[in-house]
């Protein structure tokens, strides 16, 4: 057999960016372990707890992006408690006295202190990238410090994150000498920017593709720096509330005209609706529209606006735009790959503005759907089986109805076989979340034909264990299931253990497990991490076995038990 030298081999690495990849890679035989060690430069962890800093270092030395993920996702619905763990600073720590040369961090529902941001800013010279999705514990002080020491930043990117505003002035803290900005969003924070500042800094950052603004933006503003930079990809604007003054509408509408590059549009906080007009020059350059912010755009004003978009491929909205808008959006956007309709008013009186037959419209009209996200006050069978028929190749396909136990709205009978025909129709089907009454029997359809499923989410649903082993023992490729508040007990959790360790986490709550269960579970299998979270103090840890737990959250690990555990977090 004749051997390529592990020069060639390492330059062959680095075309194959897939993380699943890459570690297929390094399981072929030590060499290409060897090089794939030292050639690895992006590092993707699932699960901050899976592994220990230490542990990451010494097997990706050269390493220079990290993505971390924190939180379980079931801390978006407020089911985690805030002081939890996952807190950055460690990895931060230990990454800064390894010399390690980082560029790139990317962080996901993390505790994320200033302490943190100040040690990335000055030990990290070359840096460029931050990313931070729901975090939390971080000021604008730590902004500062990272807008201050990073020279050579390139992006700063804040998604939905819990940011406290110490001073409105950190946009000041950019020296004359940052050029080389590509991407700035900070559309989460709530307070006020140096608005003159925020100008200087677009004016002198030619690269600038991708800007975000926050609601302390006023339309005038706006306008001013779509003059300065007209070659933005990315456009998020603030507040978009002006007097009708027909002299700014005008000076707008050809700022924004001469924006012919913007390929994706979002913000619009505040909006005055007459000013939408202004939009429509570059509306059919648009492949990405998002929405889900303007509670102040809707009814006609929405659907002329959609009407222009004839090139989306994505779009994030609120169901105010109604069934008859997603009509327009079906008969319009034929390219739509990825649609979202969040609920304006998820605490209301339950009167969603959209239904089953929106959804149904969007599949006939939009073939190459394949991600959905859709919340809805009702859902029947039949339209389910239409939408599987319509679009065979969804790769996500999140359902909620808001009455989350809601029968088909037809025949008061539950939702199985809609789902059932999702699940068999679309082969590739990779994350997938239910509602609406359901019983053992969507389990079966499940576990019989989502083969390629990865991630499923289950509330309210399922009469017996038989649904949970339906799942566990169909879905061969699963990775994250989370229950919540379903009849799923130790029957269930204990049938086969095995399974767990081929998963990066099980989260239950609110179901039939019990202590002694977890307990069970944590001592055959030593590699796992089993987690009784109780922080409703309901519970004392010498209780029987038979005691039913609130929260479990399980987990494979590399490195054991966590040492930051707070009081109320058991570790079996």
């Amino acid at each position: 057999m004749n051997y390529s030298p592990d020069e060639v081999i390492e330059h062959v690495f680095d075309f194959i960016t897939s993380h699943k990849d890459r570690n297929s890679l390094s399981l072929v035989c030590k060499s290409w372990c060897r090089i794939e060690r030292f050639s690895r430069r992006r590092v993707f962890i699932g699960n901050c707890y899976a592994i220990s800093p230490d542990r990451l270092i010494a097997r990706f030395p050269a390493l220079k992006s990290l993505t971390l993920k924190g939180k379980p996702h079931f801390a978006d619905f407020n089911l985690v408690p805030p002081d939890w763990g996952a807190f950055v600073y460690p990895w931060v720590q230990a990454l800064a006295n390894a010399r390690i040369g980082l560029e790139e961090l990317r962080l996901k529902r993390m505790v994320v202190s200033d302490e943190s941001l100040e040690l990335l800013s000055r030990c990290f010279p070359n840096f460029k990238s931050l990313v931070l999705v729901s975090c939390e514990g971080f000021t604008t002080d730590g902004l500062a410090a990272i807008a201050a020491n990073c020279r050579f930043l390139r992006e700063l990117d804040l998604q939905e994150n819990e940011v406290d505003d110490h001073r409105g002035q950190w946009l000041s803290c950019f020296p004359e000498s940052c050029t080389s900005l590509v991407s700035l969003n900070f559309a989460c924070l709530k307070g006020e920017i140096n608005l003159t500042t925020l100008e200087r800094l677009v004016v002198r950052s030619p690269n600038l593709k991708s800007l975000r603004l926050n609601r302390a933006v006023p339309l005038d503003t706006l306008q001013r720096i779509l003059v300065r930079a007209p070659q933005l990809v990315d456009l998020g604007t603030g507040s978009y509330v002006h007097d009708p003054c027909p002299e700014v509408y005008n000076r707008l509408k050809a700022a924004i005209e001469m924006c012919n590059s913007v390929r994706s549009l979002s913000g619009f906080l505040e909006v005055s609706p007459h000013f939408m007009a202004a939009i429509y020059p570059i509306c059919p350059n648009l492949t990405f529209l998002n929405l889900s912010y303007a509670p102040g755009l809707h009814g006609d004003e929405l659907i002329k606006l959609i009407q222009h978009c004839r090139s989306l491929q994505r779009l994030w909205m609120l169901d105010c735009i109604g069934d008859k808008g997603l009509g327009v959006v079906a008969s319009t956007c034929k390219e739509l790959q990825e649609l979202r309709v969040f609920p304006s008013d998820p605490f209301g009186d339950g009167n969603s503005a959209v239904t089953e037959e929106g959804l149904v419209a969007i599949s006939a009209g939009c073939s190459k759907l394949n991600s959905l996200l859709y919340f809805c006050q009702q859902m029947t069978n039949a339209a389910l089986i239409t939408v599987a028929k319509n679009c065979p190749n969804f790769i996500r396909f999140r359902l909620c109805i808001l009455d989350p136990q809601k029968p088909d709205a037809v025949t008061m009978q539950p939702l199985d076989e809609g789902f059932g025909a999702i699940v068999q129709s679309c082969k590739g089907l990779k994350r997938l979340s239910l509602s609406g009454l359901l019983t053992d029997q969507v389990f079966r359809y499940i576990g019989m034909f989502a083969e390629q499923l990865e991630m499923l989410s289950i509330a309210f649903a399922g009469e017996s264990d038989k649904g949970m082993l339906h799942v566990l023992n169909g879905c061969k490729n699963l990775r994250k299931l989370e229950i919540m508040d379903c009849p799923f007990g130790n029957t269930a959790l204990l049938q086969d253990v095995g399974k767990y360790e081929t998963m990066r986490s099980l989260w239950m709550s609110s179901c039939e497990v019990t202590l002694g269960g977890c307990k069970m579970i944590a001592k055959k299998m030593p590699r796992l991490n089993v987690e009784i979270i109780n922080d409703n103090d309901e519970m004392e840890f010498s209780i029987v076995d038979e005691q039913k737990v609130e929260k479990m959250y399980l987990y494979r690990t590399l490195v054991g038990h966590r040492k930051d555990a707070p009081d109320y977090v058991w570790i079996l």
